[in-house]
């Protein structure tokens, strides 16, 4: 048996001097630290479901076939730890796609294998496809005519690249006292300013599927566009997953370093060539994505129930480790740590793994619409344009889980340990936060911080009065290298912080589970002035 690190010691150490501070559950203390942290570390079960997502399964594309495969097992866990209601719940998405193999290749003015990933949701290229690069940067509607008649058996580099740029950051990070401090900072919201903003990602891919067509009809055979991270990073990330709106030609992420060679060959006239190579699979069978979900039943069931997820969705290079098998694999450990524990809460536990994330937070929204509360919304607006036109819709409808939902507790920046708490700007809930961190300060988890934090699957229970939060955590190489990238691996998963992250993600829900009342709450939305104008006196114009 491998022996306890360091830190888990200290924190066993630690934890067993200092009693949970929180309020009576059914049988007594209601998160009796002893019993999680051994369940936490010597009975943990946290990296062995890391390793089966991402080394079993892989990469989990939404409504691809290893992201069924990972819905399955996921729920089969659920099962085999005794949870109840174990199910998934399904909304509309679009189509399945997996990649098989794909390849891009310099043929001339010499041979040379170049890194690069196909663009999720594009065509195969149905064998080996050559042709001459051109570059023909493609920024908006009107730049399209300059290319007529130049395009036909080219393969179309999209984007002028970029400069390389020197890094001054570090790669790889822990946050600092100073850096935890200057998350402590109240943001005052412009609800109007908000409420006034553009989904300009619905614009986007409107020109998208203009510029597909145009590619097409000039007979331009692909197209590739630079990957926006230097190292050979590559991401392969694309939004045109909706049905009927499959782009008509293969497209490719090249790598920066690679993109801007066959840039500069083409500028001084070379020429450069390229072969093309993609066998891609598209499944129809059921447009639903689905999410699942799983519950510890609370004794009262009057009470309500309190909630934990993280989404399960990546993208389609790499394995989606950090991003994010990390964290659905310490939401899973928490709900066997507590099942396996035996405490008993006044509220349910419901866990909660998403689908959809990468595409605008769709799964945790479907289930915000369906159970908590729903917004008036153009239904027209698909993927990342619903997203962002989702939160300026009023006035806010609560639905039958509104007044039952207590908390929601979110997991979605890689496997760094957990450093402290977003409150998003939730000041009552400051003082019970830094109680319930109090027992793990020594472990590094110590800062409250009443900032917002926004882009992951707390948002929509944030937005609609629900107290939802975000962890914060130590960054490691998430954005610097891992994140959405075909390096984010098991190798990037580190052991001893996703075991302090589920201990600490366990008692917090034990906690809020077992409160005298549910946590406070922001009050609920309502839509903001039109404008920050002074007053105005009658009749003045």
């Amino acid at each position: 048996m491998r022996r306890l690190s360091f830190a888990i010691a200290t924190l066993l150490a630690a934890t067993a001097m200092a009693p949970l501070a929180i309020a009576k559950g059914p049988d007594g203390p209601s998160a009796p630290v002893d019993k999680i942290v051994d369940q936490g570390t010597n009975h943990s079960e946290v990296m062995r479901i890391a390793q089966y997502l991402t080394d079993v399964i892989g990469a989990r594309l939404t409504n691809s076939p290893p992201m069924r495969q990972a819905e399955d097992w996921t729920q089969a866990k659920f099962r085999e730890w005794g949870l109840t209601n174990v199910h998934k719940e399904g909304f509309e998405f679009g189509r399945g796609w997996s990649a098989k193999n794909a390849s891009v290749k310099m043929i001339s003015p010499r041979p040379l294998t170049l890194v690069a990933a196909p663009l999720a949701w594009t065509p195969g290229t149905n064998g080996a496809i050559t042709g001459q690069v051109v570059l023909a940067p493609m920024a908006d509607e009107a730049s399209l005519d300059q290319y007529k008649g130049k395009l036909k058996g080219k393969i179309v580099l999209l984007t002028e690249p970029t400069d390389i740029t020197d890094s001054t950051d570090l790669d790889f990070r822990r946050w600092s006292d100073a850096d935890l401090d200057r998350y402590d900072n109240f943001q005052l919201q412009n609800g109007a300013a908000t409420a006034n903003r553009r989904p300009s990602s619905q614009s986007r891919l409107a020109f998208a599927a203009k510029r597909d067509a145009f590619l097409k009809a000039e007979g331009a055979v692909g197209y590739a566009t630079m990957s926006s991270r230097n190292g050979k990073l590559v991401h392969g990330q694309n939004s045109q997953f909706q049905v009927g709106a499959t782009p008509p030609l293969p497209g490719f992420e090249i790598a920066a370093e690679d993109y801007r060679r066959l840039a500069r060959l083409a500028k001084m006239g070379m020429a450069p060539s390229l072969e093309l190579n993609s066998d891609v699979s598209f499944d129809d069978s059921d447009t639903k994505a689905y999410n699942i979900l799983a519950d510890i039943p609370g004794t009262d069931a009057k009470a309500g129930y309190v909630m934990a997820g993280a989404h399960m969705d990546s993208w389609a290079m790499g394995d989606g480790a950090a991003d994010n098998a990390a964290g659905v694999s310490m939401v899973m450990e928490a709900a066997r740590i507590i099942k396996a524990s035996g405490i008993k809460t006044k509220r349910a536990i419901r866990f909660a793994l998403w689908s959809g994330e990468e595409q605008g937070l769709l799964g945790s929204m479907a289930y915000v619409e369906n159970h908590v509360a729903s917004r008036p919304v153009d239904p027209a607006l698909s993927g990342y344009a619903r997203y962002m036109g989702w939160s300026k819709g009023f006035p806010i409808q609560p639905g039958p889980d509104h007044a039952k939902l207590a908390a929601y507790f979110n997991l979605d920046n890689g496997s760094g340990k957990i450093r402290g708490i977003f409150t998003q700007g939730n000041t009552a809930v400051v003082p019970i936060f830094r109680e319930w961190l109090a027992p793990f300060n020594s472990f590094g988890a110590t800062k409250v911080a009443t900032a917002r934090t926004g882009s992951t699957d707390h948002v929509f229970f944030d937005a609609v009065g629900i107290p939802a939060f975000q962890f914060i955590q130590d960054p490691l190489d998430y954005g610097s290298n891992v994140h959405h990238t075909d390096v984010d691996t098991f190798d990037h998963l580190k052991a001893d912080d996703m075991r302090q992250g589920a201990i600490i993600l366990a008692a917090f829900l034990i906690n809020a589970a077992n409160a005298p009342e549910p946590l406070p709450r922001l009050p609920l939305a309502t839509e903001p002035n039109a404008s920050e104008g002074f007053y105005a006196a009658p009749g003045a114009h």
